[in-house]
């Protein structure tokens, strides 16, 4: 459907939510399952699963998900908690925070981008400021 072959998106024929090519809708869409947009959205989007933004998708809104491939227009903060693919033909104006990232030849970004650590990097940095902590109190 998008193109692509990256395997984390598997899952997503289980969408919740599907906004069609020739929809237009304007709200808010908050839930747990996956999203994809074929359409026009202006509002925000926010899940705790995958997002899929297709080729000719235009959205206004800002977008808060676990891991998204985008593909079409987006214009709005987008943060994704893993991680965040760009297609060859995605457009995004506004600012990025994720995890991971990987950047199709073509993609175009108009905004900040910022790294997010991993829970990982964030418990690994709290035990060496506790070493230091320790070590500089002897």
């Amino acid at each position: 459907m998008f193109g692509n072959k990256d395997k984390s998106f598997e899952n997503i024929k289980d969408a919740e939510t599907i906004i069609g090519p020739s929809i237009k809708v304007k709200g808010n869409f908050h839930g747990k399952g996956n999203i994809i947009v074929e359409g026009s959205l202006e509002g925000s989007i926010k899940t705790d699963s995958s997002l899929l933004i297709g080729e000719k998708a235009k959205v206004k809104a800002n977008i808060k998900a676990k891991e998204s491939l985008i593909n079409g227009l987006v214009e709005g903060n987008i943060n994704i908690e893993k991680s965040l693919s760009l297609g060859k033909t995605a457009i995004i104006n506004g600012d990025i925070v994720c995890a991971e990232i990987s950047i199709e030849k073509g993609a175009k970004i108009n905004g900040a981008f910022t790294m997010q650590t991993s829970d990982q990097e964030k418990e690994t940095k709290k035990e060496v400021k506790n070493l230091e902590e320790k070590n500089n109190s002897k």
